[in-house]
C-alpha cells in the first residue's frame, strides 16, 4: 500500500470535505443531466417501449424532440411493406385536445390542454408498448377509454374510473399507467377507434412516425440502409439507437438548456478547485511535521510532491464513488415520485473527467505548501 493511500485512509476525516466538494460537483452536472435526458425518456416512452425495430420519420425531422409540424404522407406506409424483411408497419398518431375534469364535490374544476397518443390494442400490436400490462390492454378495447400515467392525476385533477370531457366528448380513465411521465404537458393514450370517434387523429391524408417490426431484428441496420436508399427524399428511417441519440442531442441542443449544463460545468470547477485544494492545504499543514520528518530522512522535494498529487487522485477516485452513490440515491428518488432518470455515456465520461481535472489541479495548487516542511523545524 502507498504512503499516499495509508494516509488516506489513517486520516480520512481530514480529506472528507475535499471528497464531498468533488462529489457534489459531479452531482451538481449529473442530476441536471439525468432530470432533462429523463424528460426525453418520457416525451418518447411509447416509441422506445415499442416493438418496432425501425423508425420511419418525414425527411426534414432529425428527432422527435422539436421535430415541427412534419408528418408523412399516407401512401409511405404500403411502400415500406415492399421490403421482404418486414412484416408490420404502424402509425403512431398524435394530437392535441382540451381536458375538462369531473370535479368531485368542493373540488375545482380543471380545464387544460393534453397531447394525446393512439395505441393499437390488438395483441403484439407493433405499436403497443412491450410493458402495458394485459389489463391496460383489455381496457383501451373499451370506446371512449383513456388511460393516463399515474403522475398526471394531479394536474388534470382526475383518477382512475373518473369522467372528464375532451372535445365536448366524455371519456373514462380506465386505467393508470407507470413510468410514462411528461412534465412538459400531461398525455392521453387512447386506442386508435376511441381517437376517431374524438374527431381527433391523422389530418391532410398524413400520418405519425411509422414504427417498423422486422421479420429478423438482427438485419435492422441493412434495412435502415435499404430503406432510406429507396426513399428518394420521401422519408428518413432509423435504428431505434439512432433516434434515441438523436432526440436526446436534440433537447441538450437548446440554448437554455445548454446554458443551464455550460453554467453547471463551470461552477462545479470551480467550487470543486477552490473546496478540494484548500482542503487539501489545510491537511498538508496538519501533517507537515510528517512531511519535514521525511525531508530530514532524504526524502527530496520531488518525492514529496508526488506523493502529495497521488494523495490527491486517490481524494478523486474517492470523490467519483460517492459521485456514484449519490447520483444513485438522485436516480432512486426521483424514480419514486415518477420521473425518469438517464445518464448518457458522453456525459458520465465528462463529469469523470471533471473529477479528475479538479483533483488534480488542486493538488497542484497545494504544493507550495510542502515548502514549509523544514528538517529544522523539528528542532523547535
Amino acid at each position: 500500500m502507498s504512503l499516499a493511500l495509508a494516509t488516506l485512509l489513517y486520516e480520512w476525516k481530514r480529506y472528507s470535505a475535499a471528497m464531498a466538494a468533488l462529489a457534489f460537483s459531479g452531482l451538481l452536472v449529473l442530476a441536471q443531466v439525468g432530470m432533462f435526458t429523463g424528460i426525453v425518456h418520457g416525451i418518447t416512452a411509447t416509441i422506445d417501449r415499442s416493438r418496432a425495430d425501425i423508425l420511419v420519420l418525414a425527411p426534414k425531422n432529425e428527432a422527435l424532440i422539436d421535430s415541427g409540424p412534419d408528418g408523412l404522407p399516407a401512401r409511405i406506409e404500403p411502400q415500406i411493406y415492399l421490403n421482404p424483411e418486414v412484416v408490420e408497419v404502424g402509425s403512431l398518431d398524435g394530437d392535441g385536445a382540451r381536458w375538462v375534469n369531473t370535479p368531485e364535490p368542493g373540488k375545482k374544476q380543471v380545464t387544460t390542454y393534453v397531447n394525446t397518443f393512439d395505441v393499437d390494442p390488438r395483441v403484439g400490436a407493433v405499436t403497443l408498448p412491450v410493458d402495458y400490462p394485459e389489463s391496460v390492454r383489455l381496457a383501451l378495447l373499451e370506446p371512449y377509454a383513456v388511460v393516463i400515467d399515474k403522475t398526471a392525476q394531479g394536474t388534470l385533477g382526475t383518477h382512475l374510473g373518473a369522467a372528464a370531457t375532451m372535445n365536448g366528448k366524455t371519456v373514462h380513465v380506465r386505467a393508470l399507467l407507470e413510468n410514462y411521465p411528461n412534465v412538459n404537458q400531461p398525455v392521453v393514450y387512447m386506442s386508435r377507434d376511441t381517437m376517431r370517434l374524438l374527431g381527433m387523429g391523422p389530418k391532410n391524408n398524413k400520418t405519425g412516425p411509422l414504427l417498423v417490426r422486422l421479420r429478423d431484428p438482427a438485419k435492422t441496420q441493412a434495412v435502415v440502409d435499404q430503406l432510406n436508399a429507396v426513399s428518394h427524399g420521401a422519408y428518413r428511417a432509423w435504428t431505434r439507437a439512432e433516434l434515441a441519440k438523436a432526440n436526446e442531442g436534440a433537447l441538450m441542443k437548446e440554448q437554455i438548456i445548454g446554458i443551464f449544463l455550460g453554467f453547471s460545468l463551470f461552477l462545479g470547477l470551480l467550487i470543486g478547485v477552490g473546496i478540494t485544494s484548500q482542503t487539501l492545504r489545510g491537511a498538508i499543514l496538519a501533517s507537515i511535521k510528517e512531511f519535514a520528518s521525511l525531508r530530514a530522512l532524504g526524502v527530496s522535494m520531488g518525492s514529496l510532491s508526488l506523493i502529495v498529487l497521488e494523495l490527491s487522485v486517490w481524494v478523486g477516485l474517492a470523490g467519483l464513488f460517492f459521485t456514484a452513490l449519490f447520483t444513485f440515491g438522485v436516480y432512486l428518488l426521483g424514480s419514486k415520485f415518477g420521473m425518469p432518470m438517464g445518464f448518457p455515456i458522453p456525459w458520465v465520461v465528462t463529469v469523470v473527467i471533471l473529477l479528475s481535472v479538479i483533483s488534480i489541479l488542486s493538488g497542484l495548487f497545494s504544493l507550495g505548501v510542502l515548502k514549509k516542511s523544514q528538517p529544522a523545524d523539528l528542532l523547535r
